[in-house]
């Protein structure tokens, strides 16, 4: 296949070039042909030539525990391999041939004379290369955000799910409860009592209404209870007593008190006033758990703002490092819950406030603790740990899962290295940790063994 600077004109990058620039590259070239199925480069392959797709397509694939992500593709006049000022020295990936391919290969032997001699075609390709690294970059980190995003969203749908139908259920109940109002307040209304015991029956109820004891009877405790007072109320006129008790006794109306109402209505009375008392509080009651489960959807919705910081601008505020940590695991609950874990917080008072990009560190509290309950097993211990350290914030975050292999410490924080399954990590989480970590002029360590993994950030002060 013949080239000419007219055909690399095509080429974006190379508008610009001379001609005289572009035939040197083509003199100093040479071409080959990959048939469809053949592998244009390996994963290991040294990075030593500079290389432009005249014609055809390139899958670019990362492999993962056996099976393969497809991460890009280099199609006609797409320039890659080694360009100039380049630090890469081996491939990470696979470029597998999809479509039948010939492309240019420029030794790096002949980059120095480039450099040299021939700047518009020296400053296309580091422009390419710039361009590159930048877009790559926001691919990866985007890439990294959605998987997060993605974990975040299924374990807020379990959580909201949870007080939504609670909501759901209790005003179907209440709906329902309401219903029969009509009949109870004929009931009561045919009762005849002085203004006086009305106050008094008042006083006892909206007591226990407004001042609601804890309830903290055991099992035993509470069934021995429930019989002794469906028994009582029984042998008081109440024919329906099993229905009441488990009311009555959640404000913990239990004998007493109702020997209180009996001695204020008397024989006649009391039947009625006490189903007009249970009626108020089975509606005190759901909407009690109305209440409680609109707070926690409330409070599930702060933890989102606060972790996504929405209402703030988007520059270095002095933050609670402890804030986006509580928020995190908020948002992180329901996978502590589904394997057992146990959460050992160790936060020390008074903890200066670093100045931070808020999301952007809640992304690394998403991403370690993560890793830290996925590493665990059922029933694992989660340990959180801040202090002051001189002029930095110190966090530990310590799992006691399988821990990593000595071998692998010193690449988990490389591009595109995972232990987990496709689909499960992207293999840009602790890569995006470090470089968020590194935007803060800061540091993270880690030290594993066998049951206790501590990943260690700190992040300066001023």
């Amino acid at each position: 296949m013949k080239i000419t600077p007219h055909d690399l004109k095509e080429i974006p990058d190379f508008i610009n070039v001379p001609k005289e620039q572009l035939q040197w590259l083509i003199d100093n070239s040479n071409i080959q042909t990959f048939n469809q199925g053949e592998f244009f480069f390996s994963k290991g392959d040294s990075i030593d030539k500079l290389s432009i797709v005249l014609e055809g397509k390139i899958e670019i694939k990362f492999e993962q525990n056996g099976s393969y992500k497809i991460i890009g593709q280099i199609k006609k006049n797409g320039i890659s391999g080694l360009l100039p000022f380049s630090r890469m020295s081996s491939i990470m990936g696979y470029g597998e041939v999809v479509e039948d391919t010939t492309a240019l290969f420029l030794d790096k032997s002949f980059f120095k004379e480039m450099i040299s001699n021939y700047y518009e075609l020296t400053e296309s390709l580091v422009h390419n290369m710039t361009s590159r690294v930048r877009e790559s970059t926001k691919n990866n980190v985007q890439s990294e955000k959605m998987m997060a995003l993605g974990k975040l969203s299924a374990g807020l749908a379990h959580e909201l799910n949870n007080p939504a139908s609670a909501i759901l259920r209790s005003a179907k109940a209440l709906k329902q409860h309401l219903g029969n109002v009509p009949e109870k307040f004929k009931k009561i209304t045919s009762i005849r009592i002085s203004e006086h015991e009305v106050d008094g029956i008042n006083n006892i109820l909206f007591d226990k209404i407004n001042n609601r004891p804890e309830n903290n009877m055991k099992l035993i405790e509470r069934n021995a209870k429930e019989e002794e007072l469906e028994e009582w109320l029984e042998d008081h006129g109440l024919e329906n007593a099993y229905e009441l008790t488990e009311t009555l006794l959640d404000f913990c109306m239990d004998v007493k008190g109702m020997k209180e109402i009996y001695d204020i209505t008397g024989e006649q009375n009391f039947p009625h006033a006490i189903e007009w008392i249970e009626n108020v509080l089975t509606t005190e009651k759901m909407v009690d758990e109305i209440e409680e489960a609109s707070d926690r959807i409330s409070n599930l919705v702060q933890s989102v703002k606060s972790y996504t910081h929405m209402d703030k601008a988007i520059e270095k505020v002095a933050t609670d490092i402890h804030l986006g940590i509580k928020s995190t695991l908020t948002m992180l609950n329901h996978k502590l819950k589904k394997k057992n874990i146990a959460l050992e917080k160790d936060f020390e008072e008074n903890l200066p406030a670093p100045k931070i990009f808020v999301s952007e560190i809640n992304q690394v509290w998403t991403n370690l603790i993560d890793n830290a309950i996925d590493a665990m097993d059922h029933s694992g211990i989660l340990k959180i740990k801040t202090q002051k350290d001189n002029e930095f914030i110190k966090i530990d975050i310590t799992d006691n899962g399988h821990g990593i292999p000595k071998e692998h410490l010193h690449t988990v924080f490389d591009p595109f290295f995972t232990t987990k399954s496709i689909g499960k990590g992207t293999g840009m989480g602790l890569e995006v940790v470090q470089r968020i970590i590194n935007q803060h002029q800061g540091d993270i360590k880690i030290v594993s063994k066998k049951g206790e993994t501590t990943f260690t950030v700190c992040l300066p002060i001023n």
